[in-house]
């Protein structure tokens, strides 16, 4: 990417936004507000099948494609869906090649959520991929840059940005409702389980382990590193940083009004509690410094808190934030929570009312955009701005170290083993990405 154009992209929000909507109307011009969208889903697990439910049931789409690479998995979400036998495939490209589909959903493992993404930018399909947006900071750039080229709409899978309660609690940060807000801390503080240890096996019938590892370089089939295990091994997965974390830290780096990479990445943590074969942190701290200007008022804190072995949490909310103002606080969670405070901690009534994560609401705003009637809340450079925050986090964490990050170029400086990280080799295979 050059310089202007990654200048562009560092500009602020309302920069994003009016790309979006040309995106959008853009988008409208094959596919007019009276059309049916046809939508394919990528991915049949848990997640997928949630998305694809809300897409099925929004109005004036259809979901007429499932494909997974196991057998299982797709035989249940076609007959969930009431997709035709005949369109439950286990190759994405099946998907893509189908000039009759408009969209398709990204609900893969981490390590496919760009890649895929990437693929069906070039073929011309907008996306809604599932959180986080990439597996590493390059990939993320690179998906950025695929919606761009090809004037296809990325919708990232962080729904807070659509939930009605959210919008408005960031409306009134803006307005000042507690002053200048100059630092934020959000945590995710649940109780996981262990993933014990596994073994190398040679994987079950009926599952294309070849085809799921897909771009990534190979390693053995092991019995607690693919479904529902995949997000605790480096290989594949972003830890829980990456996997629920990310929810929190978007909404976060929303409210505190911040549109760039941070400059100053400080972590500490690993694991303290589980004594298995995941390779991310059960124990994290992280903090985010956005210089901005340098000078006072200009710059910022990101505060990330996790633990994943305990109950006992801020406001009784496993998952929440609180923005400090020069004149209060706030406290916002997913779960549908809010209170504010003004100095001296006096309650504020704000009328704002809860509304936990709205993820239906999500999937409109998407399919809106598609018919150019919205701009996009969470585009393809919004998800790629909070999951490089998971991905610079981690890093810090599993090197030990502060992190010194260049916004402009997206690269350490003068760490080299750290800028090794940013990315991954990808072995030989039909599906590595674009510009790689």
């Amino acid at each position: 990417m050059d310089g202007a154009t990654r200048r562009e992209f560092l500009k602020t929000s309302s920069a994003g936004v009016v790309a979006t909507a040309a995106l959008a109307a853009h988008a409208a011009t094959a596919q007019d507000a009276g059309d049916k969208l046809v939508v394919g889903l990528i991915g049949c697990g848990g997640r997928g099948l949630h998305d694809a439910g809300l897409f099925k049931n929004t109005p004036g789409v259809e979901v007429a494609y499932v494909c997974d690479v196991d057998d299982n998995r797709r035989s249940m979400a076609a007959r969930s869906l009431g997709v035709n036998d005949t369109k439950a495939v286990a190759d994405l490209r099946r998907v893509l090649d189908d000039k009759t589909v408009d969209a398709v959903i990204v609900a893969t493992p981490d390590h496919w959520h760009s890649p895929a993404a990437i693929l069906a930018c070039d073929a011309g399909k907008h996306v809604y991929v599932e959180k986080p947006i990439s597996h590493n900071v390059r990939e993320g750039r690179l998906l950025v840059e695929a919606s761009q080229r090809n004037k296809t709409l990325v919708q990232h899978g962080t729904q807070s940005r659509s939930t009605s309660m959210m919008i408005e609690a960031v409306r009134r940060l803006r307005e000042g409702i507690i002053g200048k807000v100059l630092v934020a801390k959000c945590w995710n503080i649940q109780r996981r389980g262990s993933i014990g240890r596994g073994q190398d096996t040679d994987p079950p019938a009926g599952f294309d382990y070849d085809a799921w590892v897909g771009p990534a370089t190979m390693i053995p089939y092991r019995t607690n590193r693919v479904h529902n295990r995949w997000t605790w091994w480096r290989h594949f997965g972003t830890g829980d940083m990456g996997n629920d974390g990310v929810h929190d830290i978007d909404y976060t780096r929303w409210g505190l009004g911040v549109e760039t990479h941070p400059s100053k990445i400080v972590a500490l943590g690993g694991k303290f509690h589980f004594d298995d074969d995941q390779e991310f942190p059960d124990t994290q701290q992280v903090t985010f410094e956005y210089p901005g200007s340098g000078k006072p008022g200009d710059r910022r804190l990101l505060i990330y808190e996790q633990r994943l072995w305990s109950t006992n949490y801020p406001h009784n909310c496993d998952s929440g934030a609180e923005f400090y103002g020069a004149a209060g606080q706030m406290f916002l969670s997913r779960r549908g929570k809010i209170q504010v405070f003004a100095d001296q901690n006096k309650l504020l009534e704000t009328n704002i009312k809860p509304e936990a994560q709205n993820d239906a609401a999500h999937v409109r705003n998407f399919c809106d955009a598609i018919r150019g009637n919205a701009a996009l809340n969470a585009d393809a450079a919004t998800g790629h701005l909070s999951t490089s925050l998971c991905h610079l986090g981690n890093i810090a964490t599993q090197l030990g170290r502060s992190l010194n990050f260049d916004p402009q170029s997206e690269q350490v400086i003068g760490d080299e083993e750290a800028n090794a990280l940013l990315s991954r080799k990808y072995r030989v295979h039909w599906a590595a990405p674009h510009g790689t």
